[in-house]
């Protein structure tokens, strides 16, 4: 059978071109599943426009990953310190084949409603991750893989679509930790740089934009330094630095405006609350058939139910979701109580739980991990240097850093009149060294 190329408009990307292979990943039942996975939870209450689905990111993760292997491994753009570990002629063929499905298969074991719902609802030792690697090793997806021309090995699929760091015990050689780099890395991966933009599209605002064609057409496969026998990763030619530095600035602001949003992160709490009420202590099924059949449509029409029935068990949060009646920030930290006690959110958090129940107060507390990424940068005259080195920008992005205490809008008059009477002795005891 002929294969034919399949286009797909697109509202970032304007399309994304899909082989008759990879058509058949796209009508299989997990990825048609993300047709009706929202990407941004329950965002849409805030940006109304962000009702984007898993479904069409996995394809623009897929469009972008194309494009930047074709770049580090075009062969003017291959440094000749790290020539030996790109492949050639079919080899190359078939890990590009591979990328492709991996990129677009990066989210098959989302949750309904995505993060929102992960924290706690899948049995120790489950992630998203973990369910991705069980779909994509599945019988169904396995008849998929075998059809391919050569057949595709499920197992490096399902490396590079959620890298080394959640299959710690896989081996990863050289190669395949760049390519898992390129789909899910720490700094500019596509599937970072896709749903950036495309979230940022959807709820209207400006902060996720960067210039991904100039960062693209940069990317390159560098030793981490000059030294000899340092390892390859993946870095960029020093006319990218502002396009990166874009990246990871579009990164902060995307978290502090719109994935951290007060009223966001209260809604993640109240369908949190609902979900595990629900479906009670066994929660998410994770075999993979019925798994397969929840998704955030069956939630919503519980959801549903359970707002207009007081006996229903998820009945308050569910209110609050229906009717708006959303838990409202009773604290945000503030840089001069911080001075004081650098844990200020969570002595508030623990004073108001004495004062009016831990039932009606959330601490919604989140620092973003490390100090920041550091990848290699190739200057005009051949020389690596470390991103840090090169650009004074990379060394000052600000780290993603919320502090707040929620309360449900019952008690929000009564708790504010309280916290602004006890604030400082809750922030600084009296004889307390901070």
């Amino acid at each position: 059978m002929a294969k034919h190329i399949h286009e797909i408009r697109d509202a970032i990307h304007v399309f994304a071109r899909l082989d008759s292979d990879e058509r058949r990943v796209l009508d299989s039942r997990p990825f048609q599943r993300l047709r009706h996975i929202h990407q941004l939870a329950l965002t849409h209450l805030i940006y109304p426009g962000a009702t984007h689905k898993r479904f069409e990111h996995s394809l623009g993760v897929m469009e972008l990953a194309e494009r930047a292997f074709r770049v580090i491994t075009a062969k003017e753009n291959i440094d000749p310190r790290v020539r030996d570990i790109v492949p050639e002629g079919d080899q190359l063929r078939y890990w590009c084949r591979v990328l492709r499905m991996a990129a677009l298969c990066h989210d098959l074991g989302h949750l309904p409603f995505s993060h929102a719902a992960e924290e706690r609802l899948l049995p120790e030792g489950q992630t998203h991750e973990s369910l991705t690697v069980d779909l994509i090793k599945s019988d169904e997806m396995a008849s998929i893989w075998q059809r391919v021309t050569p057949p595709l090995r499920p197992e490096d699929i399902a490396k590079l679509a959620v890298g080394r760091k959640k299959l710690k015990d896989h081996t990863f050689d050289t190669w395949e930790r760049i390519l898992s780099e390129l789909i899910v890395g720490d700094g500019f991966d596509v599937d970072r740089m896709d749903y950036l933009l495309r979230d940022s599209h959807h709820a209207g605002v400006v902060y996720g934009k960067f210039d991904h064609y100039r960062l693209i057409d940069t990317l390159r496969i560098l030793p981490e330094t000059d030294d000899e026998g340092a390892e390859p990763t993946l870095g960029i030619e020093s006319g990218g630095l502002d396009s990166a530095a874009g990246l990871l600035l579009a990164r902060y602001f995307m978290y502090s405006q719109v994935y951290f949003h007060r009223v966001r992160r209260a809604y993640d709490f109240h369908l949190q609350d609902f979900m595990s009420a629900w479906l009670g202590e066994n929660g998410l099924p994770t075999e993979l058939s019925e798994f397969l059949n929840l998704t955030d449509n069956e939630v919503l029409v519980e959801l549903r139910k359970a707002a207009d029935d007081a006996s229903h068990v998820g009945h308050d949060p569910a209110v609050r979701i229906v009717k708006r009646k959303h838990f409202k920030v009773l604290y945000e930290r503030n840089p001069d109580d911080s001075e004081k006690n650098p844990e200020c959110g969570a002595a508030v958090h623990k004073a108001a739980c004495e004062k009016f129940g831990g039932d009606v107060v959330r601490h919604d507390r989140y620092t973003q991990k490390g100090s920041g990424v550091v990848f290699p940068v190739r200057n005009r005259d051949g020389r690596i240097v470390s991103s840090y080195a090169a650009s004074n920008v990379l060394q000052n992005v600000p780290l993603v850093n919320i502090d707040y205490v929620l309360v449900i809008p019952e008690k929000q008059t009564e708790a504010s009149a309280w916290l602004k009477q006890e604030r400082e002795r809750i922030i600084a005891p009296e004889g307390e060294e901070q």
